[in-house]
């Protein structure tokens, strides 16, 4: 008699139903659901990380018209199937009924209350197996072969995951949270990322019973926060928490906003004249990317006309001052650049012109003339030595000089009269130290003094 035979049947003998159990082959088919008198409720499949331990959330029922004997004693049994044939007892690998077992597992739920949840502790590889439940309650011994539970045995950490509950948008409020699987609640993975520092972890239950750790965070979005990188890791105690794997998790915010900073251009800068073509271009952040530019021209009366579409506008210069802007848009609203006046070189008076070209000649001249200035209060050094090495000199001269007396009144007198003298003066003459007019001056005053004589 098979195993399968032994464990989906009501038995009622139960000294040859153990005797049947423990001989036969264990490899046997458990799946075959017409004869299971036992259901257990528990995730189908399990991953637990080596070293450390799993919590096997469970529930069973009988099968219908099935009724424990609630006098007596309730015992929960798991047993591992092997992929070879071993007729022997030990795939038994847990009995609630015995103190010393080949695993460590240990029953948490009430078995009254029909609750199976197990801890399994200290897994490896070799724990990677399939697994069945069983009940023992006096006569009445059944194992739930149409529920079997995988469990996988792993040397790496499960990577936390980063959630983000609401609409990821500026000026919106949401809440991130990172949250890591946690097989083993009892020894629960450290969060810790770049949010908040000191970050209490909680420990929440799923609807199957599993458990996961999560820490959260609420925060009002901004465009600053647009491309913000969060990173979350996970550390989970192994070895009976000596040593500790760590995984991490990274995600780049992308936070949607209306045009930015929009501002509008203008090449060449500086003056143009009319008749020149110029370049304005318009440039704006935004996510997502602006859809549209638009070019706006203030009219002198003060209207408002659009001109141009897209970031760049070509313009010909002409005498008026014109002002313009440009105007940025996405798919959540619009922003203006601040004004750009052109102006080209004949808008400019004619005043600021002449004092831009006549002042550098003022300035000029100015200077010119202080140089000279300079140059007559201090003479050079050679003309100081030709004036001061000179020396005088003695100028001899005959001076002829006629007596102004009357005219003779007759022949007589003239032939009897006095000739004219002739007289000698020596005179010294010294140059002049300051100019040739002085020099004349001095000589009137000696020919003044001489005719006196």
């Amino acid at each position: 008699m098979s195993l399968t035979a032994a464990l989906c049947v009501n038995v009622v003998t139960v000294n040859m139903l153990l005797s049947v159990f423990f001989l036969s082959d264990v490899s046997a088919d458990y799946g075959d659901k017409t004869a299971a008198d036992l259901f257990i409720t528990a995730p189908k499949e399990m991953e637990a990380l080596s070293g450390s331990c799993l919590l096997i959330p469970c529930n069973f029922r009988a099968k219908e018209g099935t009724q424990f004997d609630s006098s007596r004693d309730i015992y929960g049994v798991w047993i591992k199937s092997d992929s070879h044939f071993a007729d022997k007892p030990d795939n038994v690998i847990f009995n609630s009924s015995q103190s010393v077992n080949s695993y460590k597992m240990k029953m948490i739920g009430n078995l009254r209350e029909q609750n199976c949840t197990t801890l399994f502790s200290d897994l490896d590889n070799s724990t990677t197996k399939k697994y069945f439940f069983r009940i023992e309650n006096g006569p009445f011994k059944a194992t739930a072969c149409a529920n079997p539970l995988q469990i996988t045995v792993r040397d790496f950490p499960w990577s936390p995951r980063i959630n983000i509950s609401g609409e990821v948008k500026e000026k919106k409020s949401v809440t991130i949270s990172c949250s890591a699987s946690t097989p083993c609640p009892h020894s629960p993975p450290q969060l810790t990322w770049n949010l908040q520092q000191n970050s209490h972890s909680q420990i929440e239950k799923n609807t199957d019973g599993t458990f996961t750790s999560k820490i959260q965070q609420s925060i009002t979005l901004s465009d600053s926060h647009n491309g913000f990188n969060i990173s979350c890791s996970a550390t989970y105690p192994v070895g009976e928490g000596k040593h500790g794997k760590t995984k991490e998790t990274q995600l780049t915010l992308n936070v949607t906003y209306a045009p930015k900073e929009t501002s509008a251009s203008i090449s060449p800068s500086g003056l143009v004249s009319a008749g020149s073509w110029v370049n304005l271009t318009c440039s704006s952040r935004a996510n997502p990317p602006v859809s549209s530019f638009s070019w706006f021209l203030k009219t002198e009366d003060g209207s408002m006309s659009q001109v141009a579409e897209g970031h760049f506008y070509r313009h010909k210069m002409t005498n008026m001052t014109e002002n313009y802007y440009c105007n940025a848009t996405n798919i959540l609203g619009n922003q203006r650049s601040s004004w750009i006046h052109l102006k080209s070189e004949e808008s400019f008076p004619l005043s600021t012109i002449l004092a831009g070209i006549v002042s550098p000649v003022v300035v000029l001249i100015f200077l010119l003339l202080c140089v000279c200035c300079l140059k007559r209060k201090n003479p050079t050094l050679q003309q100081t030595q030709n004036q001061t090495g000179e020396e005088e000199e003695i100028h001899y001269g005959d001076i002829k000089f006629s007596d102004q007396r009357p005219a003779p009144s007759s022949v007589g007198e003239q032939d009897s009269g006095e000739q004219q003298e002739t007289v000698y003066s020596q005179i010294q003459v010294s140059k002049p130290e300051s100019s040739s007019e002085q020099t004349a001056e001095d000589l009137q005053d000696l020919y003044a003094e001489v005719n006196k004589k």
